[in-house]
């Protein structure tokens, strides 16, 4: 599947611009991540997949990642995409348990681009930009901010990578910056 099919399809179950936005910037992360980790001839995958994972949760949010695998083959999806949307929700909604690199990357990744979100909002200049390791963990340790970001699944990620925390954050928020105007210019497209 390409990128716009499943934008497309993202917004077939999706009208809330929050889940449109997470969609996208998940997407364009994973991309990077690919990249980054030596799977660039997979990176246009990575970017479906992370576009995708959370196709079922605005319809269906108690049956997310169990109404996901419907939706993806009613759409022609194969399997190897949907076991990577699925074991997105390890733990928490489902038993499926992310295998492949690049799964662990969209487990790890997935809250964390929430929570560096919610970050850029309280800064001054509204940026992930000029947003800094310690500024992340400063708003990371503090746990009535951005409280439905599980700090316990984010760090649950870093460990199915077997990398330090500061790690997956650091690569996570550089890999946010180069593409924040492109995911802006994208949202407002729509």
């Amino acid at each position: 599947m390409k990128y716009d099919e499943a934008l497309s399809l993202l917004r077939e179950y999706n009208k809330e611009p929050f889940h449109i936005l997470h969609g996208i910037t998940v997407s364009k992360v994973m991309r990077r991540m690919a990249c980054e980790l030596g799977y660039g001839d997979e990176a246009d995958f990575w970017a479906v997949v992370g576009l995708l994972h959370d196709i079922d949760f605005e319809q269906w949010p108690d049956e997310h990642c169990k109404k996901a695998p419907e939706l993806l083959r009613e759409a022609g999806c194969d399997e190897k995409l949907i076991h990577a949307v699925v074991c997105h929700g390890y733990g928490l909604c489902t038993d499926v348990a992310p295998e492949l690199e690049m799964e662990k990357v969209l487990f790890a990744c997935d809250e964390l681009t929430g929570l560096i979100g919610a970050c850029a909002k309280m800064r001054p200049s509204g940026s992930i930009t000029d947003m800094d390791l310690k500024s992340l963990k400063k708003k990371y340790k503090s746990k009535g901010f951005a409280a439905g970001c599980s700090r316990e699944v984010i760090a649950q990620g870093a460990d199915m990578l077997g990398w330090e925390l500061d790690t997956l954050l650091s690569r996570t928020l550089e890999a946010m910056k180069p593409d924040e105007a492109a995911i802006l210019a994208e949202m407002a497209a729509l």
